[in-house]
């Protein structure tokens, strides 16, 4: 985020003319005729994003002189609290930003509003159809896609693995050797692997494996049936209960899933997250990174075509009672679908950790000279987020349950009696909370 304000705003202003046409539906100008107001809530990210944001805002209100955009930045942990309060209250604001897995329930529920006709068609074109498949419900789409991120990529460090006398050009490619790297790269003080460890965690970032183990998830299409006790889940608690039993997961997690700095402090030798964690090497770490891989996790069969990783990442989305759709619709366009200049600044400063699902973008940054500064960037591309599937949209206690099964098969229950668990308690919240039939 080195680039000055005056370069946002040169590259912008040939979009002014799309946002001075802000609040033609629903404006609702301020005493005296003024300008429209309208608000943006955006969930806090890395400080180079809220930056950059911040900037892009600023931007857009020097380009057009019809629309005041006011921008605040939430907390995580607080999100949800906030926007229940604006809601309940009316005023929550004209667009925020969403993650891919919820857009079809607040569709759904109403929460937000289709955007098919606040944004022309052609603002539409050339985006991945899997990514727009992500925001859409009941075919109307409800959301528009920013970035996607795999949520699942095995890193390593090169320089231990040539201590344990592993060759560092070669990363597992089975689960058994990974089983096999993680038992002679333990030592007393550096963890042979570290992935998600209790149940929120596993909840989310094993969608991918899920999907790999059993060739679905762990509720049917319809959300009619709950499908967790299929056995070919086994294989994937056995791993996870083999890993953390034998003590090549540590007891106790060093940090959170997302969290990637335990392996760039050497506490461990191999570690799963997601593709963000190539900026903190990137930021945190530079003189490590020529000794740190990247490579997919394996496939339980041997297929590297098939997922291991779900695509994560946000979206931005005009609230169902928004006052300002249409002015808040053509600022989701203009941030979004307009100079592509605007979001080739955001992966140059994310340093192209994250990945773009419009393909004008995409071109943008493959020609970005900058690009090169992330020596992993092309691995995953090429290696996870071409075999990843969507996040799913079903209830988070879905997830939730699959997660305490993977949880309690780690602390030594019984693998078959976990799935069994996990299975029944999402028949029960199929039908407590009339879930069949929502599914697509």
């Amino acid at each position: 985020m080195r680039t000055p304000l005056i370069r946002l705003i040169a590259v912008v202003a040939g979009a002014a003319a799309l946002a001075a046409g802000c609040g033609s539906g629903g404006r609702t100008p301020a005493q005296g005729g003024g300008k429209a107001e309208i608000t943006l809530w955006q969930q806090k990210f890395t400080d180079q994003e809220d930056a950059w944001y911040k900037k892009a805002v600023a931007a857009f209100n020097k380009a057009q002189n019809q629309v005041v955009l006011k921008h605040v930045i939430v907390p995580a942990d607080v999100w949800d609290q906030k926007m229940k309060a604006a809601q309940a209250a009316r005023k929550a604001p004209d667009v925020y930003t969403v993650n891919y897995s919820k857009v079809p329930g607040f569709a759904r529920t109403g929460q937000i509003q289709a955007l098919d006709q606040l944004i022309p068609a052609d603002k539409w074109a050339g985006l991945r159809e899997p990514v727009v498949g992500s925001v859409r419900y009941q075919g109307r789409t409800y959301a528009y896609p920013m970035l996607v991120e795999p949520s699942t990529v095995l890193y390593y460090r090169k320089d231990l693995f040539a201590k344990a006398g592993l060759d560092p050009a070669r990363p597992p490619a089975t689960w058994q050797e990974v089983i096999d790297y993680g038992r002679k790269l333990t030592t007393k003080d550096v963890a042979g692997f570290v992935t998600a460890a209790n149940q929120i965690d596993l909840g989310w970032s094993t969608w991918g494996l899920q999907l790999n183990a059993a060739g679905h998830l762990p509720i049917s299409d319809d959300w009619s049936a709950p499908r967790a006790a299929d056995p070919k889940y086994k294989q994937l608690l056995q791993v996870y209960q083999t890993l953390y039993q034998q003590g090549i997961m540590p007891k106790e997690p060093l940090a959170p899933y997302a969290d990637a700095n335990p392996l760039g402090q050497g506490k461990t030798a191999m570690m799963v997250c997601g593709s963000w964690a190539a900026s903190v090497f990137l930021s945190d770490y530079p003189n490590l990174v020529p000794q740190i891989g990247a490579a997919a996790l394996p496939s339980f069969d041997g297929d590297a075509t098939k997922p291991t990783a779900t695509l994560g990442g946000w979206t931005l989305a005009v609230d169902a009672r928004s006052r300002n759709a249409k002015a808040a619709a053509d600022f989701v366009s203009w941030l979004l679908a307009g100079d592509t200049a605007l979001l080739t600044e955001f992966f140059r400063t994310t340093k192209f950790s994250k990945y773009s699902p419009r393909a004008a973008v995409a071109d943008a940054i493959n020609g970005d000279p900058a690009a090169a500064q992330n020596p992993w960037a092309k691995t995953i591309e090429e290696q996870v987020v071409k075999y990843a599937k969507p996040e799913p949209s079903y209830d988070w206690a879905i997830s939730l349950a699959f997660g305490k099964a993977m949880e309690q098969a780690m602390q030594g229950k019984d693998v078959d009696q976990a799935l069994r668990a996990a299975d029944a308690e999402i028949k029960d919240l199929i039908a407590k909370n009339d879930l069949a039939g929502q599914g697509s």
